[in-house]
């Protein structure tokens, strides 16, 4: 009887052992269930906060390869210049990351010397066609920069030789130190590319009056910079000389000349890294000190005088007088007049004479396109 109770009593003990176990594996599945929805929650609410690839990455940056492979278009990337010039560099960063010069003057690739063209204009280039004839066929001996007013959007064609050419630019005015800063601008632009080799300033007014070929082996070969500088003891000269700029800048050493150059490397860096005589030249060349025709022919005059051409090898006409030169349009268009503005000259070309003075010519207004596109190939050799 003792032992039927014992049984009895050990088969209920079993039983409640039996009902309590789920119980507790209920409570177990309901707990695991409350985490996992609460995770879910918070993961929603990261993600729609924080965006999903701030989540990924903060997961994947705890797992780092143990070996990277290396970037082998690296060396590439800093001798080939990006094909978009657009960039968020301020004038000072600039200035500072053109004026780096390679220690080692050999190239460890094979350099194919450039000019780059550069163009300071207001807005549009209407003598683009004219210039898209004269550089076909020449793809990697030259680069192109613009410089207009920030506000003007080009609208060149992919196909265009302009395209996507224009740099980040500011408002500049004619006769004061912001001119100069455009002109600083396009040159530090120019020298990111590490095979433009010279740099030739140009306006929209500008044409070529030789082919490319002719124009490129006569550059490339001058032992000087063509940047005119001369002292002129009159009135526009050393009457526009403040002498609070002595001792720096003493008037015998007052340069002027043309606003319109083509400077080699070497010259270009020495343009854009002056820190000397620019707070100088801001602060007391102003109207009618007009401070893009002296700035320039005085600072190399004293820096490096020695490789200075002295002359621009830009044509312009000022025989009729008054603050801006001749502009000639459609009617003024021959082949009699191209042929008196190229010569006969007589000048100094690497220390001979020649009779090849003038490359460039200005100023053609919008009208002179269609006469000039017409003219015989064989009048301007393209």
């Amino acid at each position: 009887m003792q032992s039927r109770v014992m049984s009895l009593e050990e088969g209920n003990e079993r039983m409640n052992q039996t009902k309590v176990l789920p119980l507790r594996l209920l409570r177990l599945l309901v707990v695991f269930i409350a985490v996992c929805v609460m995770f879910s929650i918070i993961s929603m609410y990261t993600i729609k906060h924080f965006g999903i690839e701030s989540v990924v990455t903060t997961m994947s940056s705890r797992l780092q390869p143990c070996y990277e492979e290396p970037e082998n278009d690296l060396f590439e990337k800093w001798i080939r210049p990006h094909s978009n010039l657009i960039h968020n560099m301020s004038d000072k960063e600039l200035l500072w990351r053109a004026s780096f010069v390679p220690s080692i003057k050999k190239y460890p690739f094979k350099r194919v010397p450039k000019i780059a063209f550069m163009f300071l204009t207001k807005g549009p280039l209407p003598l683009a066609p004219l210039w898209e004839r004269f550089l076909k066929g020449h793809d990697g001996l030259y680069s192109i920069y613009i410089h207009s007013l920030p506000s003007y959007k080009a609208r060149f064609p992919p196909s265009s030789v302009f395209y996507n050419r224009q740099i980040p630019s500011q408002v500049s005015e004619w006769g004061r130190m912001s001119m100069c800063d455009a002109e600083r601008r396009l040159l530090a632009n120019a020298l990111l590319d590490i095979s433009n080799e010279w740099f030739i300033l140009l306006s929209e007014s500008c044409i070529p009056l030789y082919n490319f070929s002719f124009i490129y082996n006569y550059i490339m070969k001058s032992k000087y910079s063509f940047v005119g500088a001369f002292d002129d003891h009159g009135p526009y000269g050393r009457g526009r000389y403040n002498s609070n700029m002595a001792p720096l800048v003493n008037i015998t050493e007052w340069r002027k000349g043309s606003q319109w150059f083509e400077v080699n490397r070497k010259l270009a860096i020495s343009i854009v890294e002056d820190t000397t005589f620019y707070p100088k030249f801001e602060q007391y060349c102003r109207p009618p000190c007009y401070v893009d025709e002296h700035y320039f022919p005085t600072m190399l005059t004293i820096n490096a005088g020695n490789v200075l051409a002295n002359k621009s090898i830009t044509w312009v006409d000022w025989s009729r007088g008054g603050a801006h030169p001749a502009t000639f349009g459609r009617t003024d268009i021959n082949e009699e007049f191209l042929n008196r503005v190229r010569g006969p000259n007589r000048c100094v070309y690497n220390n001979s004479n020649s009779s090849f003075c003038s490359l460039f010519a200005r100023k053609f207004a919008p009208s002179a396109l269609e006469p000039l596109i017409h003219l015989d190939s064989r009048v301007l050799g393209f």
